[in-house]
């Protein structure tokens, strides 16, 4: 296995991982930031707040975009499975 291949999948490993990533961050970063418009503009500094609205788009995430998330991790590794005997020579 020539470095370039190593390279090549660690690349592949991070794609994978920043879409997953994405897929959870965004809708959280979004409904932080309403929030936080909100207690602006309400002047209503209260923690819990900012937490369950974010804690709640994000298992909504994961219940619809967890399908597709692990469709993705699993033909990811099965790909990489199928690919060894190339990998090794």
């Amino acid at each position: 296995m020539t470095p370039d291949t190593v390279l090549s999948i660690f690349q592949n490993v991070l794609h994978v991982i920043l879409l997953l990533l994405v897929v959870i961050l965004i809708p959280a970063l979004v409904v932080g930031l309403l929030v936080s418009m909100f207690q602006a503009a309400t002047q209503i500094n209260e923690m819990t707040l900012s937490f369950i609205p974010k804690l709640i788009i994000t298992l909504f995430t994961l219940i619809f975009a967890g399908p597709w998330m692990l469709r993705l991790i699993m033909d990811f590794t099965t790909g990489l499975i199928h690919d060894i005997p190339y990998l090794i020579g």
